[in-house]
């Protein structure tokens, strides 16, 4: 069973995260520069390219403690719940070009490879040690194995994943310098998607048969109510 952070240490974690992105030039955010001092997300308006300002902002619209608790790992296929504070989750956030996420990962559980389309990713290890790594254009893959206090960062747009090498659950705090960074997750995109991808464009994409392609698709197929 997972085990909560103390509030301390996930305060801490936090502030890092906010710190760090806070020192970042504002050419080199991941959103615009805004033109107010708050523009509060109307999550109920048609989206266009970003959100609209609501008329009305008070506190609740900056605040959540969707982080506070760890995600239940155990629902999971591959052992690890990714809990998003976004635009989405904190309507505060509209136009800050900021936010955060919590991921806990079950032992040997893992977060599969995936990019994020709009953010430079931060991880602070909460707990756990954990088997990181991301790869460039140029195929290398740059890994690392880290541990509770250390920090580890993920290039915009480029392929990473972090696995649980431990025995014990772990956890991170992930900070974006995107108010919602996207996820694009690599297996499920090519082989869950709707419309499905050709079969035979991803027989010869891995070099594999029309029927393990087939098998393949099948574990990715939405799951029927």
């Amino acid at each position: 069973m997972a085990r909560a952070s103390s509030p301390r240490f996930l305060g801490a974690a936090v502030a890092v995260a906010l710190v760090v992105l806070a020192a970042a030039p504002p050419a080199l955010a991941g959103d615009p520069d805004y033109l107010q001092d708050l523009c509060v997300a109307d999550l109920n308006s048609v989206k266009v390219n970003g959100f609209p300002c609501k008329a009305n902002a008070t506190a609740d619209d900056f605040f959540s403690g969707v982080l506070a608790k760890p995600g239940a790992t155990n629902a999971s296929s591959v052992g690890s719940v990714v809990t998003g504070a976004n635009v989405e989750k904190v309507p505060g956030l509209n136009t800050l070009g900021v936010s955060l996420a919590r991921i806990d990962y079950a032992p040997g559980g893992l977060n599969p490879p995936h990019t994020h389309p709009r953010a430079t990713e931060l991880v602070f290890v909460l707990y756990g040690t954990l088997d990181v790594g991301f790869l460039t254009t140029a195929n290398k893959l740059v890994a690392k194995t880290i541990a509770q206090g250390d920090v580890f960062a993920f290039p915009r747009g480029l392929v990473h994943f972090q696995r649980n090498a431990g025995d014990e659950p772990a956890a991170v705090i992930s900070a974006f310098n995107s108010q919602l960074p996207g996820t694009q997750s690599i297996a499920m995109t090519l082989f869950g998607a709707s419309p499905e991808v050709p079969d035979e464009v991803l027989a010869k994409a891995f070099q594999i048969g029309a029927e393990e392609v087939d098998k393949i698709k099948a574990k990715f197929a939405p799951k029927k109510s």
